[in-house]
């Protein structure tokens, strides 16, 4: 109890003595302190008195599918530091090969009295998954926001890039190159912002199923799955391809490389994302820039708004994408 006492003291800048007043609800603590104590305890990992569990604490999820991948970590610098200038303190939870699940980090936020949750890149994301663990958050009525596309049955607001626009922007900028044969690189076929991709590029292509059976290849979100996909669009004669993330465009110009092919005389690459570092590679990647900060903070308003209890318009706010052109594209049959 002492131990806990100190660590509490120290993370809210407060004495034990007024640790000790909160916890027993002792009068004579400002709210700001209390709010300060309590948000301490929650984000040491330490139970809330009973007599105090049915209050939130000051607490915010984050929940994201992996650091690998950088977009994500961009994301949570946006929302992590937004929520702070709100008063609020993050959470990140973020998933692993073999380590805590989504559901899992769900039990934990509600086991914490979490005011709010905001979810990117998760199981909502993925039509075939399973979704019980969100209906915990619909039925005690929690706070939530997902970033971008998810399955239409649950009933969050979203903050979503607007995956046609991505496409017709792909597509029209390698049409401009000269190229005809085009092929799109995706996720799985339940992850939604890929389906959204898919019927973007049928209605910008005039594809029929033929061409989507020949002109779409499927991947994990792996460079290595990105690669075996993207072989079989080029051994197919795409001579541009039109990537789901940055890093499959990635695994992309492996795979032309390892056929003894150029990027972008032989093939064009196109990502999406713009995540750190794309001005790095070789060539520079072309991509389609998420407004990552602008959805961040959309995303961290739209929750704050839940949690004060202001009504929330439950419809879909789409950012328009932008199309960075660099060395990754070029004219088809350049070489």
């Amino acid at each position: 109890m002492t131990r806990r006492l100190t660590e509490v003291a120290r993370k809210a800048g407060v004495s034990e003595a007024t640790v000790s007043r909160v916890l027993n609800g002792r009068d004579g603590v400002s709210e700001s302190t209390r709010t300060a104590v309590l948000t301490a305890l929650d984000v040491l990992g330490y139970e809330r008195p009973t007599k105090l569990r049915g209050e939130r604490a000051r607490l915010v999820g984050l929940v994201l599918p992996e650091l690998q991948n950088p977009i994500f970590p961009a994301l949570a610098e946006v929302v992590t530091g937004s929520l702070a200038q709100r008063g609020l303190t993050p959470a990140l939870c973020a998933r692993t090969i073999g380590g805590i699940s989504e559901p899992d980090y769900v039990d934990m936020l509600l086991d914490h009295q979490v005011s709010g949750v905001i979810f990117a890149g998760g199981s909502y994301a993925l039509a075939d998954a399973k979704h019980e663990h969100y209906r915990q958050l619909t039925d005690r009525g929690l706070p939530v926001v997902l970033v971008n596309a998810g399955v239409d049955e649950l009933p969050f607001p979203r903050v979503s890039t607007d995956d046609a626009v991505a496409v017709e922007q792909a597509f029209g900028h390698l049409r401009s190159l000269g190229h005809e044969h085009i092929g799109l690189v995706l996720g799985p076929e339940d992850h939604m912002p890929s389906r959204r991709k898919l019927a973007a590029m049928v209605d910008a292509a005039g594809w029929q199923d033929d061409d989507v059976e020949r002109w779409v290849g499927r991947t994990s979100f792996s460079m290595e799955s990105a690669r075996v996909a993207a072989t079989k669009l080029i051994d197919k004669g795409a001579t541009g391809l039109i990537c789901a993330s940055d890093v499959i465009a990635l695994g992309t110009i492996r795979a032309v490389r390892r056929l003894g092919k150029q990027v972008p005389d032989d093939i064009s690459v196109i990502g999406f994302d713009d995540s750190g570092l794309m001005t790095c590679t070789d060539p520079p990647l072309t991509t389609i820039r998420q407004p990552i900060e602008m959805m961040g903070q959309a995303a961290v308003d739209i929750l704050v708004n839940q949690i004060e209890g202001i009504g929330v318009n439950t419809d879909e706010l789409l950012f328009e994408p932008e199309l960075v052109v660099r060395g990754s594209t070029g004219p088809a049959g350049s070489r």
